[in-house]
């Protein structure tokens, strides 16, 4: 798996963990299995941009806060 997936799994694990919530209520609210759900927090699967956008909902967070991992590079 591209290190970027495990990266974006690591997060949504943490802002679970920030926001006390549980996985089996992140995975309702975001209308999936668990199982997929604890796929991707392993950075076992890679996700559709619609099921991101379920999950980002469902942690009421933006995109912005999901993918602070990333650092932006300046171009030439």
């Amino acid at each position: 798996m591209p290190d970027e997936v495990i990266k974006l799994g690591t997060r949504i694990s943490e802002i679970i963990k920030e926001k006390k919530y549980k996985t089996r209520e992140v995975a309702h609210d975001a209308d999936m299995d668990v199982e997929n759900l604890r796929k991707y927090i392993k950075g076992r699967q890679e996700m559709r941009v619609t099921t991101l956008i379920k999950i980002a909902k469902s942690l009421d967070v933006t995109m912005d806060e999901l993918f602070t991992f990333l650092k932006s590079k300046k171009r030439k």
